[in-house]
């Protein structure tokens, strides 16, 4: 009797670890090189008797030359729009500790302390009072400043009230009046302010300064940067 021999069907059979490669990051766009394999592919397939007109494939190379010329050209504004943003926090950082001056004429302010502030008047004015009111609208000093010129005054408080005592900590703000062309109007005040820190926020990466008192502004609201501290 013939003996059956067992056989086993997975001899032979050899077990090969399959490796995939990493697909290559695919952003959908057109790349130069699919461009060209395209074209190449369009003028193999094409019908020797209606052979592609080469004022057509002369546009097509053109419109692609285009469109990766724009892209190219925006990805350098990206790259200078980025350069930018680091240079101008990097001079933003070197305004930490000094002051700054705003189109603002409300500040808050520790005990104690002075505040440095601009008149700016378009016209000469006279009989020019500059009030320091208080977050209730109470008038707790008065300077009489008299005549000034059309144009920027500096002016400084010290801080105290009208009875000589330092004002308490809290919001205050300017409101100076006076005579132009011989009508009783108010004039603008600005404030300086002292830059405690520098903040890189948002998509466009805007510099933003906080300023004493808790306040913030854009570096670009900046009117004039001061030497000395408020």
């Amino acid at each position: 009797m013939e003996t059956v021999k067992g056989t086993n069907l997975l001899e032979g059979l050899r077990w090969q670890k399959e490796e995939y490669k990493a697909a290559e990051k695919d952003n959908g766009m057109l790349t130069q090189a699919d461009f060209f394999a395209l074209l190449t592919q369009e003028l193999a397939n094409q019908d020797p008797t209606k052979p592609v007109d080469n004022n057509e494939i002369i546009s097509q190379m053109t419109a692609f030359s285009t469109t990766d010329g724009v892209q190219r050209l925006n990805d350098s504004f990206d790259i200078f729009a980025r350069s930018m943003t680091s240079s101008q926090a990097l001079q933003a950082s070197s305004l930490v500790g000094r002051s700054v001056l705003v189109e603002d004429n409300v500040f808050g302010m520790e005990e104690g302390q002075s505040v440095k502030g601009k008149l700016v008047s378009d016209k000469p004015a006279s009989n020019v009072k500059i009030y320091v009111e208080n977050i209730a609208g109470e008038i707790i000093q008065t300077v009489q400043v008299g005549k000034v010129d059309a144009g920027g005054m500096n002016f400084t408080w010290d801080g105290q009230t009208a009875e000589g005592e330092p004002a308490p900590e809290g919001a205050y703000r300017f409101r100076i009046v006076g005579l132009v062309d011989g009508q009783a109007s108010e004039l603008e005040a600005m404030t300086y302010r002292k830059v405690d820190s520098v903040t890189l926020a948002g998509a466009g990466g805007n510099i933003i300064l906080n300023l004493n008192g808790g306040s913030s502004m854009a570096l670009a609201d900046v009117v004039e940067i001061s030497g000395g501290d408020s």
